[in-house]
């Protein structure tokens, strides 16, 4: 709402600045839901703070794409909590309804050797390089 630097007041600033935190709590409160991937802040450990260095004591940021990544080629290979399967043909919507009356796992993400991440808003260089190096480290041989 400000067109140049002298226009600027104090009240138009004041209300940039809450449209911006106002942004973020709606950012946070659509992942609320999530049990995994709610959060992109990981707490720092203070119980050992005289043994270890400054860095490793102090909270890190570990982006959600990554968290993604790491997940889906887990070698462990666990039900991906956030991560849902949809059933797309015939066959699977038959293993869906067979899967109330006996065990039937849940095909893993990191099952098909092509895999495909849309995020919306784009990505940059560094987290295309990120999830190459991810993927071709945990999951050799995965596009």
């Amino acid at each position: 709402g400000c067109d140049s630097s002298p226009n600027l007041t104090s009240e138009k600033a004041t209300d940039a600045v809450d449209d911006i935190f106002q942004s973020l709590r709606d950012i946070a409160r659509a992942r609320m839901h999530m049990k995994q991937f709610n959060s992109i802040h990981n707490a720092g450990s203070n119980t050992h703070q005289a043994s270890q260095s400054f860095s490793s004591r102090c909270a890190s940021y570990k982006p959600l794409l990554k968290q993604i990544v790491e997940e889906i080629c887990n070698p462990d290979r666990p039900d991906p909590v956030d991560i849902e399967h949809m059933s797309s043909g015939l066959t699977d919507l038959l293993k869906t309804g067979f899967s109330m009356f006996m065990k039937v796992n849940r095909p893993h993400p990191g099952d098909n050797p092509l895999l495909i991440i849309f995020m919306v808003g784009g990505v940059t260089v560094s987290e295309v390089k990120m999830v190459k190096d991810l993927v071709g480290t945990r999951k050799p041989g995965t596009q």
